[in-house]
């Protein structure tokens, strides 16, 4: 049967309380088979990855996924809190939120919708993909032995399609709403953190930041012709009737771009997009958005050009209006680890390449496989030794920087070794397979494509 190397035991067994007894031995099973099994992830290839091809009861595994009974929602706390000790032991939490969308096809997949593929479409050509949507929540932490920050899944919820909420009768939920939902929930998990929330335009909407600001710093985009109002004036004593909430209109971000009269400042960005620091001139203030029967925000803006002229020049906004303009972009550029995140987990752990077909085994299985990105970063994490990971070099090949295709060879690496690969007394060079273990490597080996 298979084992559970002593360095792992730590972070996996914080898992064992969710399940009764005997699924705990299956989901064990099945966590280390999606970790070491190449290529596409059914609960088919990780049997035979686990030498477990004969196995007359295969079906519970499947059960698992889709009837057993354990909450994926308690299963990201526990990851939540490994996350936070390992690697944002102090310090604001950082969280980044998205969409993504899983190519599905099937009558079965009853959530599927239709969107934009936001890969293959840009500003001029609009391209459709049909699939399940999903809003997942990262934790953006500094990895000391990456030398950067990784974007860390901890919380995934399916946004299903508007068709799919009117034929069961439900009242069809914005990304704005699901999205809010899941940052409350973080926010009640972590009540005495400080957190700050970076997305995209598509959560710039003023009833979705007014009900995270009183929690949380939200940063996203901020639309160049936005309505913006002077802070409101102090209330005058004894003056009757409500307070005001704004003051006077103030120009749109657009016109103080081509002002000549709008004074730049020249700061410098650290790890703009990758590694390497970056120019960038900006101009900040403060001010209130407000639109027509929609809930006022105050905030704090950020007007950003590029000095050598690369980008376009766009707009942020922060619902803290305490910080800073540098630091607002420095958190905002973060971001860009969440699309990162999304392509390794489809390159590497096999999103898109499940067949589950029950509505509970889908609701579960892309959760699962995005928080492997987590689970894996935090089992690499205690193989670093010095402050390094082993990493694969060659003549032609030099790494200095490792990813997280490392990190997963990293682990599986220790995993095999801890199965049954033992090195002869005798000779050094040579190594003791037993059979169980070479016919699992031939099966991993041969079909890995």
């Amino acid at each position: 049967m298979s084992v559970l190397p002593t360095r792992f035991a730590q972070v996996i067994l914080c898992f064992a309380g969710l399940f009764c007894q005997r699924t705990w031995q299956h989901a064990q099973l099945l966590l280390m088979g999606a970790v070491l099994v190449p290529g596409a992830r059914t609960v088919a290839s990780v049997l035979r990855v686990l030498g477990l091809a004969g196995e007359a009861h295969f079906v519970n595994f499947h059960r698992v996924l889709s009837r057993a009974v354990w909450s994926p929602r308690v299963a990201a706390r526990v990851l939540l809190g490994m996350l936070v000790r390992a690697f944002v032991p102090d310090g604001p939490i950082v969280l980044g939120i998205d969409d993504t969308i899983e190519r599905r096809r099937g009558t079965h997949i009853a959530a599927r919708g239709i969107y934009r593929d936001p890969v293959r479409s840009s500003r001029s050509h609009f391209v459709k993909v049909g699939g399940l949507r999903w809003l997942s929540v990262m934790l953006l932490a500094p990895i000391a032995w990456a030398h950067r920050v990784w974007a860390l899944p901890v919380l995934t919820a399916l946004a299903p399609s508007e068709r799919h909420d009117r034929q069961h009768g439900r009242r069809h939920k914005a990304l704005t709403d699901h999205g809010r939902q899941l940052l409350r929930q973080i926010a009640r998990w972590l009540p005495d953190r400080e957190l700050v929330m970076v997305a995209d335009s598509s959560f710039s909407a003023l009833e979705f930041l007014s009900a995270l600001a009183p929690r949380m710093s939200c940063i996203t985009r901020l639309r160049l012709d936005a309505r913006l109002f002077a802070p409101p004036p102090p209330r005058k004593p004894g003056r009757p009737g409500r307070p005001a909430l704004k003051g006077e209109r103030l120009p749109t971000l657009a016109s103080k771009l081509i002002n000549a009269r709008t004074r730049w400042q020249r700061v410098l960005v650290p790890a703009w997009y990758g590694l390497t620091a970056r120019p960038i001139e900006v101009v900040s203030g403060c001010a209130v958005w407000q639109h027509p029967g929609l809930p006022v925000v105050p905030l704090r803006w950020v007007l950003i050009r590029d000095p050598l002229g690369r980008f376009d020049p766009q707009a942020l906004l922060c619902t803290n209006q305490g910080m800073t303009a540098l630091q607002i972009v420095a958190f905002f550029v973060r971001r860009w680890q969440l699309e990162v995140t999304f392509e390794e987990a489809r390159r590497h752990l096999g999103l898109e390449t499940q067949r589950q077909w029950s509505a509970l085994a889908i609701a579960r299985t892309t959760p699962i496989l995005l928080g492997l990105f987590s689970l894996v970063t935090l089992l690499a994490n205690t193989l670093v030794r010095n402050g390094s990971l082993p990493m694969r070099q060659a003549a032609w090949y030099t790494k200095t920087i490792p990813t997280f295709s490392d990190a997963l060879a990293a682990v599986r690496a220790h995993w095999w070794r801890a199965i049954g690969l033992a090195t002869s007394r005798r000779e050094r060079d040579i190594i003791k397979v037993p059979r169980s273990v070479f016919r699992r490597l031939h099966e991993a080996a041969c079909y890995a494509a």
